[in-house]
């Protein structure tokens, strides 16, 4: 049967939030990294998204919030360039229509 997780058992079945949480722990020392929570995944899933172009609207689909509006309150930070974006957008649609 398919649950549709992220983890799980060789059989599919949900883990528990504790074994979860103590393999990621055990992989980060194996690794020599800090450890990480699976909430550190899911930001780091989303900030990368973003970072990347990907529509707000998808990202909050794939994080299961209500709304973009959630998600773009809570990663707004990981776009601070986007009024450049925008700006240097309508300079080249500005330029196409002047010299078209």
């Amino acid at each position: 049967r398919d649950y549709e997780l992220v983890f799980c058992t060789r059989r599919g079945t949900p883990l528990r939030r504790a074994d979860v949480y103590h393999r990621l722990r055990d992989l980060a020392q194996v690794a020599g990294v800090p450890a990480i929570r699976a909430h550190d995944l899911r930001h780091t899933h989303a900030t990368l998204l973003l970072k990347h172009g990907v529509h707000p609207k998808v990202v909050a689909e794939r994080l299961g919030h209500a709304s973009t509006a959630v998600t773009l309150d809570v990663y707004s930070h990981v776009l601070p360039d986007t009024q450049t974006a925008a700006a240097l957008a309508i300079e080249s649609c500005l330029k196409e229509i002047g010299s078209g």
